[in-house]
């Protein structure tokens, strides 16, 4: 209850910060827009006054802001200067792409990191071991946006396996999921691998090796359980990674997500859409975070949320 009650201060202090970003940042809005309406000839004083004065962008700032807040915690999110649109309309609308390819992604990075993590750690010292670490390695050294247009012209251009671009089809899943999840796997593998060999060496598990059990359900039976817990933090901020990641890789996959409006409202000085955005991508963040943080308790019941807890 203490961190639910946290939420909407942390939603407070997000919003601010994006807010204030977003009208500092260069350029006047309403004159980009109508540049851009105008096929690039700059507008008139007159003309940018009138739609300064027509999106509120005339009041001060503590006004302004105070208007999107009171329009915000009723879900209204404004309207797009570039389309017109509601914001909150194309975010739903949106959002269900975004997070297919996120969810995807974390899947394929639990289901093929923690695995190799563990065979990792059990097989300490082996060629087996070198390997994992080695992939782990070249997962954290290459960004998604590097891996993304490899795999591409890898899969799609040189072997023609997958389709390069597009959305609806499993297919068209692969490689961006692919791209997006590789340095979570990567994270993950190395962080399973270091959790487990720490457990391995602990009191209890040299106590289930003198009952006579077998390595394999020492391991999956016993030690995971706690060996989870630092891989179960990292899970939580990887989620906040994959959506962030996901604007770019969208863009490269032609992805008809948040991203790629994201990336429209930023070169277009969209600021509804941006504040828009950051602020229902902290909303998902803030919630993934606090039930990992619930989670806690379930892996280890030694845990309390009381005030005596450090």
């Amino acid at each position: 209850m203490r961190r639910l009650a946290t939420l909407p201060l942390l939603m407070v202090g997000i919003s601010i910060i994006s807010f204030l970003l977003l009208n500092f940042a260069p350029g006047d809005a309403a004159e980009i827009t109508l540049k851009r309406q105008n096929s690039g000839i700059s507008p008139s004083k007159e003309a940018v006054a009138a739609l300064r004065q027509e999106l509120g962008l005339d009041a001060s700032l503590p006004v302004r802001y105070g208007r999107w807040v009171s329009d915000a915690v009723r879900g209204d999110l404004g309207e797009s200067y570039r389309t017109g649109s509601s914001i909150s309309g194309e975010l739903f609308r949106r959002m269900p792409a975004t997070l297919l390819l996120a969810t995807t992604a974390l899947a394929l990075a639990v289901a093929v990191g923690i695995p190799l993590g563990i065979l990792a750690a059990v097989k300490r010292g082996t060629w087996l071991d070198t390997a994992c670490r080695m992939l782990a390695l070249v997962g954290a050294a290459i960004p998604s946006y590097v891996m993304a247009p490899a795999l591409m012209l890898l899969f799609a251009v040189k072997l023609d396996w997958l389709p390069a671009i597009g959305y609806g089809s499993p297919e068209q899943l692969i490689l961006p999921a692919v791209a997006l999840s590789f340095g979570t796997m990567a994270q993950l593998m190395r962080l399973t691998r270091a959790s487990v060999l720490e457990i391995l060496g602990q009191d209890y598990m040299r106590t289930a090796r003198a009952k006579g059990l077998t390595e394999t359900v020492i391991v999956w039976r016993h030690g995971l359980k706690n060996a989870l817990l630092p891989v179960v933090t990292v899970l939580g901020t990887s989620t906040g990674y994959l959506l962030g990641g996901a604007i770019i890789i969208e863009t490269i996959f032609g992805w008809p997500g948040v991203g790629q409006f994201m990336i429209t409202g930023i070169t277009q000085r969209d600021y509804p859409v941006v504040q828009g955005f950051v602020v229902y991508i902290a909303v998902i963040f803030l919630l993934v975070n606090l039930i990992v943080d619930i989670s806690y308790r379930w892996l280890d019941p030694r845990l309390h949320f009381d005030r005596q807890a450090t």
